[in-house]
């Protein structure tokens, strides 16, 4: 009996062999700004980039310092790659004698209260960005938002699930259909993810100063670093995206209406240890709301569904009205390694992993098995490496490798698939190449960041404030071509000119516009 799996590739070499060719990608980077002794940037956000606000490649995301490049949806990830290179490349010759952090994991850091908020100008919509993000200072503190990854958008074409509706006699909405399908993956994507952070997790070390005095359990590297020998991506660890408010809320994803209402319940619902903070103190805004959630963006999830919004329509709005469009893959770390944090071979590996947990079988998820996979992945993520480390599959022990194994063995179908329909062997030789990682753990971007500390006897901060360096050395000597140049600098000026005429409107009533913004959860 064939699997699901193997029936959808079927229908579609069979019936729609191109279509494939019509999946959109889309980047996501952020990277801190720092001086050139390696220490936090305490600069403005420069002007010569732009408004924060309303510029559509380059804003900020928790901290003034913390800059965050955004390309558009294309057709391959190649070019969403060109794109994210064009705007990093522009970027670097607009710092002065700014560089760019190449790590996941912060630089060093000042004293928490000095670490300064993004800000966004004095419109509502600006304002209302600030003091969501004083309220992440005042629930988390300000040193984890200061953690930098690559989000990886991805969709099918839209005319695939007609397709596979028909073949599978579905009589739903084909809205509802389309929707269904993308949290079906995101179940898959929950069970298998731990093998991404195994293959692409680059921060199996931290600068001392990150922990600030707090408990960690971590090894000492020399006296300045922190480490694990197995760890994979600290960053997606406890010791990064952590809190207790949050790790009470489990959203269901058996479908798009189940994971709509845990998010709106986390929004409207207060928790006592934020409402004991309060909104305000001295006249001075704290957070939006006392609740679980500010807002559904504060939820630290390794992947979300995702609807373009519209102007000033929430995300759980869009989501609620017309369905998931694509897919945000939040878990990336920066590959220190690579200019720009990721290359096309870790994209078309990912892109073949997606089509995987897309159209694979995806049953609903027990909460036994939601807890299985949520312990799979903080195994993977501290000791993904360790020869012979067990997971638990269905509740029997497995070995990582062999897991992985039979996980590469099933995509190998979905990447003879996107190469049939792209042409050339590109998704088959990147599955492959990590193929490799598996069999040799050695050649995964978390062993060679502790490799190259080892052998160089030098300090996390030592080595990646050199890396910082020697990238931003490589881009500015190859600047982009004076045309492409000023046509960033004419974004970068609409882009000012856009939050000017946002702040010449009348003024509102801040109290009031807050409280109709987070009102709008339906």
């Amino acid at each position: 009996m064939h699997s699901l799996l193997t029936q959808r590739l079927a229908l579609l070499q069979s019936q729609a062999p191109e279509l494939l060719r019509q999946c959109h990608h889309g980047l996501e980077k952020e990277s801190l700004r720092i001086n050139h002794d390696g220490s936090l940037a305490m600069t403005p956000h420069p002007q010569a980039l732009g408004s924060a606000l309303t510029h559509s490649q380059i804003t900020t995301d928790y901290s003034e310092a913390l800059l965050e490049f955004i390309t558009a949806a294309h057709s391959t990830p190649q070019a969403a790659l060109a794109e994210l290179d064009d705007i990093q490349r522009f970027t670097y010759t607009e710092l002065g004698e700014e560089l760019l952090w190449t790590h996941s994991m912060p630089c060093k850091l000042p004293a928490e209260a000095d670490i300064p908020i993004a800000q966004y100008g004095s419109s509502p919509i600006g304002q209302l960005k600030t003091i969501y993000r004083q309220g992440l200072a005042v629930r988390y503190g300000k040193a984890m938002q200061c953690i930098a990854g690559i989000h990886y958008n991805f969709s099918l074409p839209d005319e695939l699930w007609p397709l596979l509706q028909r073949a599978e006699d579905n009589h739903d909405a084909p809205q509802a259909y389309q929707s269904q399908a993308y949290i079906d993956l995101i179940r898959n994507f929950r069970r298998y993810s731990w093998l991404l952070m195994y293959l692409f997790g680059a921060s199996p070390a931290v600068c001392a100063s990150f922990l600030q005095g707090r408990p960690h359990g971590l090894d000492q590297l020399d006296e300045h670093t922190l480490y694990l020998p197995y760890a994979t991506s600290l960053r997606m660890s406890d010791l990064g995206y952590q809190n207790s408010a949050q790790s009470s809320l489990t959203p269901c994803y058996d479908q798009l209406d189940t994971y709509l209402d845990s998010l709106r319940h986390a929004v409207s619902t207060p928790y006592p240890t934020y409402a004991a903070i309060g909104t305000k103190k001295n006249g001075q805004w704290q957070q939006l709301n006392t609740n679980l959630l500010q807002i559904e963006n504060e939820y630290y999830s390794t992947i979300r569904p995702k609807r373009v919004a519209a102007s000033g329509e929430r995300p759980l709005q869009a989501l609620g009205r017309r369905g998931v469009q694509y897919v945000e893959v939040r878990l990336l770390d920066i590959n220190p390694f690579l200019p720009l944090g990721i290359d096309a071979q870790q994209a078309h590996f990912l892109d073949t992993f997606l089509l995987f947990c897309a159209l694979h079988e995806s049953p609903p998820m027990t909460g036994e098995e939601c807890r299985e996979s949520t312990a799979n992945f903080a195994l993977t993520v501290k000791e993904g490496r360790r020869p012979g480390l067990l997971l638990s599959e269905n509740g029997r022990p497995r070995t990582l490798r062999d897991w992985g194994e039979c996980l590469f063995d099933a995509m190998e179908a979905c990447a003879i698939a996107l190469d049939h329909a792209y042409g050339g062997h590109a998704h088959h030789e990147a599955l492959s190449h990590m193929r490799q990682r598996l069999t040799d753990p050695a050649l995964t971007p978390s062993a060679k960041v502790l490799s190259q500390l080892k052998r160089e006897h030098c300090a996390f901060f030592t080595f990646a404030r050199q890396q910082a360096a020697q990238h931003a050395a490589d881009y500015r000597e190859q600047p982009l071509a004076p045309a492409q140049h000023s046509q960033f600098q004419a974004s970068a000026a609409a882009s000012l000119a856009a939050q000017a005429a946002l702040e010449a409107e009348p003024a509102v009533d801040m109290d009031r516009f807050v409280a109709d913004y987070v009102a709008q959860v339906h």
